[in-house]
């Protein structure tokens, strides 16, 4: 296999796509555009969803990217081997264009002539076929003609080798490329389904061919599109035959200045290299968040309580191998300087990056001696020797104290902690929490209704009117999330809207759909639409053509978003709140009503 750093990957993976006919286009922002079913951007193509279910995209039917993604799942297992919050994905789509066969034969070559994998080394899965769909002979024949043996081809199930948007919506089967890591089998029949470590995924091809119905139907779609993802810390890990990611280029210089800071060294304990391996991770997956375009600072709701978590973990973990956390702006600086280049926006925020993990990490401190406070008068009170775990869980959730710090300090002053009460309170929090999210993002990934449509249109119309009635040409969208019962709308302001000025954009929003203004849509340069004066935030965000959507003298913008083909078809806007978000930042949630729209 041919070693790499990150940055070769990247570049070499891109240059062969390009030489492939596939237009290069930019990461999209990591804080997902009207899409209420995730707070972050997940995976390459969410970005790219209106384009998978059938609008035209402005580079063409051949893309590639390295999307920046953020998941947040699994926050609790990062520390081990394999789990990142942030990572960057390698993806190369067809939009209606080539399918099986071709995109089977791009990855082939990519990995067996660009990093130089034996093939005999190489593994894959297809799908094995159910009642619903065929068994996918014709991905395993086509891998065979490739090279691959019969035995290195599995075919498993829909739980393996399929893919949803949705309960309704695109889907298809999938081929997954695994690396034999030479580890011993689990057995005769061990595949790549195994987590046994014998095999290691480094790309998954999806083929959207069906729409799966309401009613549990699986109808052939009119555009099949093909969607690939390949995690570059992993394959940078898997070509340089090193057994962890944090082992890579990408985190080095992070590691190194956190074993300066601690006195410690990264390796030689287990406990002391899981708290190393938080650090660098969360501090990376901040510095991505706060420096986004459409960065986010920590605060208790949404992406905010995400970010908040997360540096608060990595205080909470540098403190413990004797790492001052106020200096853990150093490590995000190093970040800054290691990724400015392929993602500009951070050089751009680098100040606030800096600033908001500095204030985090100043609030939390704080935090924890509220909580060293509230945890003497607590055991004050205990009967016996042991804290009970409401209690305990308590202290978590309203201190936001760590348990680890809580049972280290009732052993120094002789009290135990009811470890199981306390894991009984915390997976309770968690059912609530989640039934809430479940609720919350119903939606779905890809919610393009007629409603969702039509509110999408009205947070054009919300701009531009709001420009108006304060007027202010400076006043930009600063975040967005549309479900299909209303619109929440961020922008910068720094003082509450008064009642005569929310009446004022109300009435202003109303009055254009009142109009019955045309939404028109044209394509064009960034530069063509720079000088129209379209609304956007210009820089590497775009390809060279975008689409510019204009209603009438109230809003032109650029945009990839559903939209109504005319503004009377949102019939009736309405303010339902408007708030603070974050310093500087006003939030505005509205609802309208169709049904008030003039027939």
């Amino acid at each position: 296999m041919k070693k790499m750093t990150s940055d070769e990957l990247r570049e070499s993976y891109l240059k062969f796509f390009e030489s492939k006919g596939h237009k290069i286009i930019p990461s999209a922002s990591l804080i997902p555009e009207n899409d209420p079913s995730v707070l972050f951007t997940t995976a390459g193509m969410h970005p790219l969803v209106p384009y998978l279910l059938g609008q035209k995209h402005p580079a063409g039917k051949r893309l590639c990217d390295v999307q920046k993604c953020v998941r947040t799942g699994d926050i609790d297992e990062v520390g081990d081997a394999t789990h990142l919050t942030f990572f960057e994905m390698l993806g190369n789509w067809s939009l209606g264009d080539y399918f099986k066969e071709e995109s089977i034969g791009f990855s082939y070559e990519f990995l067996t002539k660009v990093l130089e994998i034996p093939v005999e080394k190489i593994a894959v899965t297809v799908f094995a076929g159910d009642e619903d769909c065929p068994r996918d002979t014709f991905a395993a024949s086509v891998w065979e003609k490739m090279g691959i043996a019969k035995d290195r081809i599995f075919y498993l199930p829909k739980k393996n080798n399929w893919w949803y948007a949705g309960p309704t919506g695109p889907c298809g089967s999938d081929t997954e490329i695994f690396i034999d890591t030479g580890k011993e089998p689990c057995g005769p029949d061990c595949s790549p389904a195994d987590d046994c470590g014998k095999w290691g995924e480094i790309w998954n091809n999806v083929f959207m061919e069906f729409n799966r119905t309401a009613d549990g139907k699986f109808e052939p779609l009119k555009q099949k599109n093909v969607d690939t993802g390949m995690g570059l810390e992993r394959t940078v890990c898997m070509i340089n035959g090193l057994s962890s990611a944090y082992e890579t280029d990408l985190f080095a210089d992070a590691i190194a200045k956190i074993c300066e800071l601690s006195g410690k060294k990264y390796g030689e304990d287990e406990q002391v290299t899981r708290a190393i391996r938080i650090i660098a991770d969360h501090i990376r997956t901040a510095t991505f968040m706060i420096g986004d375009e459409r960065g986010v600072v920590p605060s208790n709701v949404d992406q905010g309580y995400v970010l908040r978590r997360l540096i608060r973990r990595a205080v909470r973990f540098a403190r413990q191998i004797d790492c001052d956390p106020s200096k853990l702006t150093d490590i995000a600086r190093i970040y800054i300087e290691k990724y400015r280049k392929i993602y500009p926006e951070l050089g751009v925020n680098a100040d606030k990056i800096v600033d908001e993990i500095a204030k985090e990490e100043e609030r939390f401190s704080k935090t924890l001696e509220n909580g060293l406070k509230e945890i003497e008068k607590v055991l004050k009170y205990v009967q016996g020797d042991m804290l009970n775990g409401k209690t305990a869980f308590r202290l978590y959730d309203t201190y936001g104290f760590p348990i680890e710090m809580t049972v280290e300090i009732c052993r120094e002053k002789g009290f135990g902690v009811d470890m199981d009460g306390y894991r009984k309170a915390f997976e309770e929090h968690q059912q609530k929490s989640h039934a809430g999210a479940e609720q919350k993002f119903k939606g779905g990934l890809a919610d393009t209704s007629e409603m969702t449509t039509y509110l999408h249109t009205a947070t054009h119309l919300l701009l531009g009117t709001l420009k108006k009635v304060l007027g202010r040409d400076d006043i930009q969208q600063k975040g967005s999330n549309i479900t299909p019962e209303r619109l929440r709308f961020d922008f910068n302001f720094e003082r509450p809207l008064t009642e005569e000025e929310k009446k004022a954009v109300e009435d202003g929003v109303n009055d254009a759909i009142r109009r019955d203004i045309p939404v028109t849509c044209e394509e064009m340069t960034v530069e063509e639409a720079r000088r129209q004066n379209a609304v956007g935030v210009f820089g590497s965000r775009y390809g060279e053509i975008v689409k510019v959507y204009t209603i009438g003298d109230v809003d032109k913008e650029i945009c990839g978003g559903p939209h109504a083909e005319h503004t009377g078809q949102l019939g009736e806007f309405k303010i339902v709140k408007e708030q603070s978000s974050s310093a500087g930042v006003r939030r505005i949630k509205a609802v309208i009503d169709p049904s008030k729209a003039k027939k």
